[in-house]
């Protein structure tokens, strides 16, 4: 009861709890441990630490683990064990510019074929993000920054653009977690809104200009950050 009562409690800290399984519950709690920056990009993760912190098995935390690697935020090495991935320059590069470019032409569908229900659910999106800047948690900031993108992806009804998205959505989290050092998390709501006003608006032109932009200052920081560390090992 003692561990069942430590787990609840360690996802209660991150948003509210349906019935799910232990080995559920742990996945929800170390991944909002590595988007939140707690356990850091290339860091390890052992068993037997995560199964005390969270007072549970290690194989509950093993099969933890193993969802994770499916998601692409956890790998598992020969000789090092589990770590959470890391991005090298290149990586953070080539997904801020290819995220750039698939995000730009869907934001530019939408804005064409804009609509009062497109508009009122871009908007929720949007709130859902001003909520989430007001808790101060970064996790829940970094998801509902991604939920806003992934919806307008979805709203772009081309189907072959939003399946190319989702190959490299872990990774997308994985930058917007890192990148999103960079800057204080109130920032979130003003990089947004005057590319949702765009939408709205129907200027296909300028919302497809500042999407193809969105991510270009963060991800040439990043980007910069990584070759540093690159260059010291």
């Amino acid at each position: 009861m003692a561990n069942l009562r430590k787990i609840e409690n360690a996802s209660v800290s991150n948003g509210r709890i349906t019935p799910r399984s232990l080995e559920q519950q742990a996945v929800d709690v170390i991944r909002s441990g590595i988007l939140s920056g707690r356990y850091a990009a290339g860091g390890r993760l052992t068993e037997t630490r995560l199964a005390d912190d969270l007072g549970l098995s290690r194989g509950t935390i093993r099969g933890a683990l193993q969802e994770l690697t499916h998601e692409g935020l956890v790998i598992l090495s020969p000789y090092r064990g589990w770590s959470v991935v890391s991005l090298s320059s290149k990586d953070a590069w080539e997904i801020y510019t290819l995220r750039n470019t698939l995000e730009g032409l869907a934001t530019k569908l939408v804005a064409e074929n804009v609509t009062p229900e497109i508009a009122s659910e871009i908007k929720q999106s949007l709130e859902t993000l001003r909520l989430a800047v007001k808790s101060g948690r970064r996790e829940r900031i970094i998801r509902s920054d991604f939920e806003l993108h992934r919806t307008i992806m979805e709203m772009s009804g081309h189907t072959r653009l939003l399946n190319q998205y989702k190959i490299i959505e872990t990774q997308t989290l994985m930058f917007v977690s890192m990148a999103g050092a960079f800057h204080d998390v109130a920032n979130y709501i003003a990089l947004h809104e005057e590319l949702i006003q765009a939408i709205i608006l129907g200027n296909a032109d300028l919302a497809q200009v500042l999407a193809a932009n969105h991510n270009t200052a963060d991800g040439r920081e990043l980007v910069k950050r990584l070759r540093g560390l690159e260059a010291q090992g």
